[in-house]
């Protein structure tokens, strides 16, 4: 099994969105965070640049962050509004009481049976090595994984498949024989592209999205978490009639 982290393991989303609305807010005072946290939602999962770059062009911030510049030691506005956002979210995450508290049990929950149940795992993030470790520490995780790929182990995020491809051929397993669980659309697109199968459990920012998009059938996105080990179950059976 292959677990992404941020809005699977722990609800980092939230925290993200809300560092991206707090530094468009403290650049130009008159954006409404409200609007920036609901507009993240067109862009999670994706590279951390391409979801400044969209939310930096969306609410129109070059000339409030061209005199940040300097401050950063930057050679592009957009890159200003990223540093900014990237201070506020280490403030916000050096605390690994707010990580514990955004811990998402059920996913966890059917972590550990399927290592009960004897399968290999691994994770896969579009974050850095740095805050994996970080996270996967305050989360009590940091060895339930004989893999974890991040985003500067490949060229290409996701959607692209790349990551995944690295974690399957990192676990010495054929891509049929691998279930991944993902939140995000960009993420499911990924996990589906590199021949693995793929469950969905959305959050409140990735819900809509998943089930606009038509990306995987409606009986594989996991709206009701007490459903989530029978809908994997259930995926397990199929697949093993499938490959038997």
């Amino acid at each position: 099994m292959i677990f992404d982290m941020d809005g699977v393991l722990v609800a980092t989303e939230k925290l993200k969105a809300l560092s991206y609305a707090r530094a468009a807010s403290k650049m130009s005072p008159s954006t409404v965070e409200e609007e920036v946290i609901e507009s993240y939602k067109e862009v999670v999962g994706t590279e951390r640049e391409e979801m400044a770059k969209a939310l930096f062009r969306k609410f129109d911030l070059e000339e409030a962050a061209k005199p940040r510049m300097a401050e950063f030691g930057v050679s592009a506005p957009w890159q200003a509004f990223l540093q900014m956002r990237l201070r506020i979210y280490e403030a916000i995450v050096s605390d690994p009481e707010v990580l514990r508290q955004s811990r998402i049990p059920y996913n966890i929950s059917l972590l550990d049976e399927a290592r009960r149940y004897g399968c290999s795992m691994a994770l896969v993030t579009m974050s850095r090595k740095d805050a994996v470790q970080r996270v996967l520490e305050a989360i009590d995780l940091k060895d339930a994984f004989e893999v974890v790929v991040t985003r500067e182990d490949v060229k290409k995020g996701k959607p692209d498949p790349e990551i995944y491809k690295l974690a399957i051929k990192n676990l010495g397993a054929h891509p049929a024989e691998c279930l991944v669980i993902e939140d995000s659309a960009a993420g499911v697109n990924a996990a589906l592209a590199s021949g693995a199968w793929c469950i969905a459990v959305p959050t409140p920012f990735t819900r809509d999205i998943l089930h606009a998009e038509h990306l995987i059938e409606y009986r594989w996105i996991v709206d009701d978490p007490n459903n989530l080990v029978q809908v994997v179950r259930r995926m397990f059976e199929e697949r093993r009639q499938e490959l038997t």
